[in-house]
Order: C-alpha cells, then structure tokens, then sequence
C-alpha cells in the first residue's frame, strides 16, 4: 500500500506541475481529482500519515479568510498541509495532501456540502464551523438541508475530536449541545449591535418551540445574543468571545480576545465586524490545538487578507481594493463597512457561474439603498451586469450615474479612469467575478496568481 500511494501521489504531483508549467491553472484541484479516481482511499491514508493530525473549518461566509488566519497563526509551530489557494472540495483537500512534503498537521477549508466526506476521510482533530446562511439555492437546497447533514455528522465524531461552533448562530450552536470536547466563541460587544434582525436574517426562530428568538444583540445577519422568550433557549455561554470591539472604518479593527487561558489585545488590518468574526473562529480552531496565546496575538497581527477579500491592489498611482460578496449577509457587511466612508466610484461585477450560484435573485436582498444616494458613479459588470444595474436603480440609484459594462476588463479600467490619482477604486465581485478579475492584474503584472498567495 505504501508504495502504491507513493507512486499515485507523485504521479498526481506530475499532472499538477504540468497544469501549472502548461498556465491552465494552479493544479489545485486537478491532482487530487486524479487521485480520488485512481483510489479513492488515498485520501484517508495521506491524512492519516499527518503526526499531528488535521483541523478542518467550514462556514457559509468567511472559511478561506479564516483558515488563511488560521494557518497565520500554527505556521509558526507547524508544517501545514494546507489548501491555500481556496480548494475547497475534496478535490481541493487531495490535492493539498498530495503537494504537502513533511507537514505535520493539515489545515482546511471544506465546502458546507463536502463537510460531511471530508470529516469521514480525514477523521480531524478539530472541526469548527463558522456560520450557515442563505447560500446558493440551487446548489445546497435550503439552510435547514445542510444543517441536517452537518448535524449526522457531528453525531457521528469521536469523543476524543474538539468540536469548536460559532455559540451566536444557533443552528451552528446548537450542534455542540451536550458535547464534552466543545468550545464555543462569539463576539460581546453589543455597541456594535444593529438596531433589529435585518430583513434577509435566516436563522430567526427558535430550534426547540419556533418562537421567534429575541435578541439582545444582533450583529451579522441572525448572528448575536438570542434567547427565546417562549421556552429559554438561548446562546451558550462563551468560552473564547470577543469584547471592547473597536472598529477603524477600512482601517482595521481591535479588539480583546477573552480565553480559558487568559486575555490579548488583538490588532487586525482588516475591517468590519465580520471580520472580527473570523478572527475569533481562527484563534478558536487555533487555542483548541493547543496553541499559545502570543502565537494567537501574533499570527493576527502579520495578517493582511486572503486573496479577493480585502485585498488592496497598487495600480499606477492608484489602488484597487476587492472585497468579495457572495450572498446577501455578507454583501450587507461588506456595505456597513462602507459606510464609514463611501467611496466616490463603485464597482461591482454579478457572475452565475456554477461557482457563484445560478440563482442571483440575492441581490433583492442585498441592502444597497444606505450607499447609493453618496456615490456619484456606479459601473456594473459580469454576466449579470443588467440585472444588478436594475436592481440598483429600483434602489434609487440615478440613472446618469450607472454604466452597464459587461466586459470586467472594460469594468476595470473604466472604473480606474473615473478615480483621482492617489485614491482607491474599490470592486465587489462575486466568486468567479473575482477570479477574472484577479487573473487580469496577473497578466498584467500587479498581483501573484490566487494559487501563489502565500506560497515561499
């Protein structure tokens, strides 16, 4: 078996270098779908050769940012195997195992649907879940239908895997009840609370009476402190939670992180409370692998930004800055960060790609109405370029400033014309929108490709 596996691994490590030598991509996905062809148990056998075994993180928003925090923090004791480029079936997780040279401990990202799989192929150490909202319809079905797979798999973990949940979204919650190995993170900070559940909120009733949960604080989307009024079922108490939140507009955030094993200050370079969010579930996933606090306080502070999400981009005398938006609760954070400060020029590019969902109905549900009465130019692009430029103009937006420019290469430099030299362009792409995008200032020469972030 051993050296079946090493003459499969190799052969798939070939195809990936010829993906990459050949630019028809980064051989991300590509060896490992190789390999689970030749033998789909390889999987099982390169995870168990990890000495220090595998953390694998999953969540609707938020899972590449937080497993690249994640990986910021236990590089520094660790040799990960890690899918950094954002692979995130299991094709993606072969593929990481087969490039991996001497890694002790693995660290990925897993799609909310492949959850289930990997947790069997992988048996992980640590699984944390970050958050279930409203996410490609037509691909996952309704949130309650990936909410049961998760729920069979977690029943089926070993005793001896720690279970880390997000303790302020209560289906993700309510998965460690009455686990022994659990922690369970959240903010507490309710200065940052909305003033009610947003309109497109998800997880809105109680899971025990259907009531409707009040909150006390309600921070990301139904994410906050809830507790049901009819039969008390409420957030757990938080074991690693975030307090005195302060947030520096697009600037960054800090905040105090409080653990079983004492308290740190933590400064981070990217904005808004979703983000905060994401660093709370990495130091999490990191603390409940035994990692040092300094390490936790360390690793956040070198953190800058996963590719495409809060990236800042330099581009002759200008910069670009691209935030991801996927779904409705996470384009509304994106929003409310931008709020603090709109900027002048927008632009924002709507794909329908397979990776992006078929369905783009979420821009509905979007709440684009606080920014459109301060922007002076909006330019909409991707497949979808008319349907979001209607969208907006239902929101109010005026006519004379929005450009329908389907072309992303167009998109892009249009918008870059229309900013002033020493200022910022920011773009919001869905997924594929973002990879296009991305792959253009590649040619161009201003960033690496995605597959190349991070690497030495």
């Amino acid at each position: 078996m051993g050296l079946r596996l090493g003459l499969e691994t190799a052969a798939a490590r070939v195809v990936g270098s010829v993906s990459r030598a050949a630019r028809r991509g980064g051989g991300t996905t590509l060896p490992g779908k190789l390999l689970w062809k030749v033998d789909p148990d390889a999987v099982d056998a390169l995870a168990a050769r990890l000495p220090a075994g595998a953390a694998l993180f999953s969540a609707t928003n938020g899972k590449t940012t937080t497993t690249a925090m994640a990986a910021g923090i236990l590089e520094r004791t660790h040799r990960l195997a890690w899918n950094r480029a954002g692979a995130n079936l299991l094709s993606g997780v072969a593929s990481a195992l087969v490039s991996a040279h001497n890694s002790d401990l693995g660290l990925f990202e897993v799609d909310e649907a492949a959850l289930p799989e990997a947790i069997a192929r992988t048996h992980p150490r640590v699984l944390a879940l970050g958050n279930l909202f409203r996410d490609q319809l037509d691909r996952y079905g309704e949130l309650e239908v990936i909410a049961e797979r998760w729920r069979a798999a977690v029943e089926a973990l070993p005793a001896k895997t720690t279970l880390v949940v997000n303790a302020d979204d209560p289906v993700v919650a309510d998965l460690a009840d009455g686990r022994a190995r659990a922690l369970r993170f959240g903010l507490d900070d309710a200065r940052h609370s909305r003033p009610a559940l947003q309109h497109a909120a998800d997880s809105k009733y109680c899971l025990r009476c259907g009531a409707p949960y009040v909150y006390a604080a309600a921070y990301v989307g139904h994410l906050g402190d809830y507790r049901c009024a009819a039969c008390g079922h409420a957030r757990p108490a938080l074991d690693v939670a975030a307090r005195d939140i302060e947030l520096v507009g697009m600037h960054g955030s800090r905040f105090r992180l409080v653990t079983p094993e004492g308290e740190i200050r933590v400064e981070l370079a990217l904005p808004g409370l979703y983000n905060v969010y994401n660093a709370v579930a990495a130091s999490t996933l990191a603390l409940a692998l035994g990692t040092p606090l300094r390490d936790v306080q360390e690793g956040l502070a070198g953190f800058s930004a996963a590719f495409g999400r809060f990236e800042r981009i330099p581009a002759g005398g200008k910069r670009i800055v691209m935030l991801l938006v996927k779904n409705p609760a996470g384009a509304n954070e994106v929003l409310r960060t931008l709020e603090t400060g709109v900027p002048p020029v927008l632009v924002l590019a709507l794909n329908d790609a397979i990776a992006d969902g078929r369905d783009v109905s979420w821009i509905w549900d979007v709440d684009f109405e606080p920014i459109l009465g301060h922007l002076e130019h909006v330019v909409v692009s991707g497949e979808r370029a008319a349907e979001l430029g209607l969208r907006l103009l239902y929101g109010g937006l005026p006519e004379h400033a929005l450009e329908v420019l389907p072309s992303l290469e167009t998109a892009l430099d249009r918008g870059l014309e229309l900013v002033e030299a020493g200022t910022e362009l920011v773009v919001l792409p869905t997924y594929t929108a973002m990879l296009r995008l991305r792959g253009i200032l590649a040619e161009r020469g201003l960033v690496r490709q995605y597959w190349e972030q991070g690497s030495p």
